[in-house]
């Protein structure tokens, strides 16, 4: 079987196909994201976890431009994929060998040393304030200096799509330097990312034809028009073997292109599945969507939900019609199986729904209901009075979990919550005012009742409010449940005021995860903060313990 698997149409074995190289920049143009700042220990699991997936190259950073750069080179993690230290040319006026810069790259020890260079000449004489061929030769001098040190050099040619179009001799010139001094890549950057893929296509078109092969061509790509990942496509049509890109598309400005939809593409669409081998299998692939909320989940952000291939409404279907059509065969709105990258299809329930809809929501929750069961009316009249009430169960798929199964009787109860208090304190501490919040719960486990309770303040003495105190003391103490409620977390907490006036309504969504990577939502709805966060609060836990129990029935 190839790498296009289904999707490609059964390639047969004997036909060769070409190597493309993925080389990700997550640490150090992921870095440069506005509110991104990874620690060393951050930067080593999302290597090791880049490694498991299969690409080729690792780009670490910058040796000696940040601590964290530095640190995390000198403990840098064993990988399969080959690490990369970035950098830039020598200066002008000094030679490789004496330029500090340069040589603390090459200190980090890494087998590839990928240096950036200008090719726009607008950049060499106003930016550098150099001459030409001072810039030239920093390329070539810089290139031959890697590679007598034995490492594998590359070249990132800076605004090269630009400088082409500006002067397309000089920016071959520079290409030609770094190819002529042992280059194993040059890579085309769209720095200023604002080339269509047409003419990326072009002009990478003409560099092969002007003599640099496209087995020593690459492609990074930013986001500034929203075309990273189809100029990426485009540059790889023409002939380019090697792609830059981030997790999740991080980066400076708008992003870089964007790995977590790009690597799906190569392997799962036509032509690349068939034309193209890469380091990923299509076993590691199905890890993409949990590598995605990793990154995520340690940079404290919330997952994008229409993120193509991982986001969490990739393959949700709200219309009745759509949901009918996806019963009969899921290809008709799907274009791949969501399993493939590690997803799954939704099927939301709202005021919207038929009964399309619902069976095949249950049968996604593994509840079986034959077609005309009094019950699936009964549901349908719940969900629908409810979100007259201000409930959303579009976005709340756990929550309609349990109101289906509380219907059908197939609502296990593991615990009953007798009572909770939440107290909100104001106080003075040293010199200056302080918020405290305490909450009680009072829960009935096989008939014992067990008392916990917990306050806001976090291991820093920062106050992280009544909710925060709420939760904390709800999963305190959940007796055999214990362990099952330890492996799950908060990762979203939204709130929303549904009607105006003194008459408001509160509407709160909780995003939960667990160690699996399993994702859900629950909602709460009422005119008082803190009992619409009980209640989404308490659906988490109960749809989490129905999962890792297999109970399913009263």
């Amino acid at each position: 079987m190839s790498a296009g698997g289904e999707e490609d149409g059964g390639l047969p074995e004997a036909e060769a196909k070409d190597r493309l190289y993925l080389y990700d920049t997550t640490l150090r143009d992921g870095q440069q994201t506005q509110g991104v700042q990874f620690s060393t220990a951050e930067k080593r699991q999302i290597a090791l976890a880049l490694d498991a997936l299969g690409v080729d190259y690792v780009e670490g950073g910058w040796p000696g431009a940040n601590p964290t750069d530095s640190e995390f080179f000198a403990q840098a993690p064993a990988l399969t994929a080959r690490l990369a230290a970035f950098g830039m040319t020598k200066r002008a006026g000094r030679s490789a060998e004496n330029d500090d810069v340069l040589a603390a790259v090459l200190d980090a020890g890494t087998p590839v040393v990928c240096l950036v260079g200008k090719t726009h000449e607008f950049h060499v004489t106003t930016a550098l304030g150099v001459t030409l061929e001072e810039n030239l030769e920093a390329i070539r001098a810089s290139v031959a200096h890697v590679v007598a040190k034995g490492r594998e050099a590359l070249l990132d040619a800076e605004h090269f799509f630009d400088g082409y179009r500006a002067n397309p001799s000089y920016a071959l010139a520079c290409l030609r330097a770094a190819v002529g001094e042992g280059a194993r890549w040059v890579v085309l950057c769209d720095t200023n990312g604002g080339t269509l893929p047409a003419d990326i296509g072009r002009i990478t078109a003409e560099v092969i034809a002007a003599g640099i092969p496209g087995e020593k061509l690459g492609i990074h790509c930013h986001d500034d028009t929203g075309n990273a990942v189809a100029g990426s496509l485009a540059a790889i049509d023409a002939g380019a073997r090697q792609v830059q890109g981030t997790l999740n598309g991080l980066g400076e400005r708008c992003g870089n292109a964007n790995l977590t939809t790009l690597i799906p593409t190569l392997l799962l669409k036509q032509p690349y599945a068939t034309r193209f081998d890469t380091g990923v299998t299509r076993e590691a692939l199905e890890g993409i969507t949990r590598l995605s909320r990793m990154l995520d989940d340690i940079l404290n952000r919330v997952p994008r939900r229409a993120a193509a291939y991982v986001g969490a409404s990739a393959f949700a279907h709200k219309a009745g019609l759509h949901a009918s059509a996806i019963l009969k065969d899921p290809t008709t709105y799907e274009h791949i199986e969501p399993g493939l990258v590690g997803n799954a299809r939704v099927i939301p329930m709202s005021n919207q729904a038929g009964q399309s809809n619902l069976r095949a929501r249950l049968t996604a929750a593994g509840l079986t209901v034959a077609p005309g069961d009094p019950r699936l009316g009964r549901i349908l009249e719940v969900v629908k009075a409810r979100e007259d009430q201000g409930y959303a169960y579009d976005s709340a798929q756990a929550s309609f979990e349990l109101i289906a199964r509380a219907e059908l009787g197939q609502l296990p109860q593991f615990f009953e919550v007798k009572r909770y208090r939440v107290t909100v304190e104001r106080r003075r501490s040293g010199a200056g005012m302080m918020t405290l919040s305490e909450a009680v719960v009072v829960v009935l486990i096989d008939g014992k009742r067990v008392l916990s309770v917990s306050e806001s303040l976090d291991e820093a003495g920062t106050d992280r409010g009544p909710i925060n105190a709420l939760a904390k003391a709800l999963a305190k103490d959940l007796g055999p449940w214990q362990s099952i409620i330890d492996d799950m977390h908060l990762v979203d907490f939204k709130v929303r005021i549904t009607q105006g006036g003194t008459e408001a309504v509160t509407r709160v969504i909780i995003d939960s995860e667990d160690s699996q990577g399993r994702r859900w939502s629950t909602v709460g709805v009422s005119p008082n903060i803190v009992d619409a966060s009980f209640e989404a609060l308490l659906d988490a836990i109960n749809w989490k313990l129905i999962r890792d129990t297999g109970k399913d029935e009263t």
